[in-house]
């Protein structure tokens, strides 16, 4: 690829603490002069998170597969199995690029709604499956939004446009199960608990341990962006990108 950077790691491994109910201080803050232009705290925690909610969210479609009792749900299970192998394809691509590291597996909060919908059956599963993915869908859509509109870095750009249109999907198709409770749903995502950094983080990887795939299904429908033609451009800000001969720095 050619555009690989010489980063500090410790610099870009994602913080202590994020989530459905954090916020982190000072995110607008530069971390990184790259190529494709500045990397904030905000920018590397979000493909951080389009990661970890690919990590709960592929198994969870995979489970509404065997468990969902309606056709809506298993479209719907179908739909985040689809979205989140290409989103993830995407993170996977521009990480190593950005030098950000992914976690392996979900917070611990994540892992919780896993669990919760590993139990239920029946009615209550697509009851459950639909509030739930909702609520989370409807958190991370004004966080996309404000990546979008606010980010300078061409790669994490393009993942936000994936993103957008993914989440988008995502939500339409849990309301089209006609079981998500708007009252319910949109109080818990307006009010989310504060949970302790542990239950919001995921864990690092294991160094060395390879980086797990989400494999898209065999009629899968998302596509992946096309990062070499972004990363060929070269361009960060909209301009020419890094100054030529300047070295990426972390800040």
């Amino acid at each position: 690829m050619g555009g690989t950077l010489s980063l500090t790691l410790a610099g870009l491994v994602y913080p202590s603490m994020f989530g459905l109910n954090t916020a982190a201080s000072s995110t607008d803050r530069v971390i990184a002069q790259t190529q494709w232009g500045p990397l904030t705290e905000s920018d590397r925690d979000f493909v951080v998170k389009v990661r970890a909610a690919g990590l709960w969210e592929y198994p969870v479609g995979q489970i509404g597969l065997q468990q969902g009792t309606s056709k809506a749900v298993i479209t719907a299970s179908q739909h985040l199995i689809d979205g989140h192998a290409a989103l993830d394809t995407t993170c996977r691509k521009i990480a190593p690029m950005l030098n950000i590291t992914l976690p392996n597996i979900a917070s611990p909060q994540q892992e919780g709604f896993v669990s919760t919908l590993k139990a239920d059956s029946g009615a209550k599963f697509d009851t459950d499956f639909a509030n739930i993915l909702r609520m989370t869908h409807g958190s991370i859509f004004n966080t996309v939004a404000k990546i979008r509109s606010t980010t300078k870095n061409t790669l994490v750009r393009a993942l936000a446009d994936q993103a957008n249109d993914t989440v988008l999907d995502h939500i339409t198709v849990m309301e089209k199960t006609g079981l998500v409770d708007f009252d319910q749903t949109l109080f818990q995502q307006t009010t989310p608990p504060k949970l302790p950094a542990t239950d919001v983080t995921p864990p690092p990887p294991v160094f060395g341990q390879p980086p797990v795939v989400l494999t898209p299904p065999p009629t899968a429908t998302a596509t992946p962006v096309d990062i070499d033609a972004i990363a060929g451009s070269r361009t960060g800000t909209g301009g020419s990108g890094a100054i030529p001969g300047s070295n990426p720095t972390v800040g």
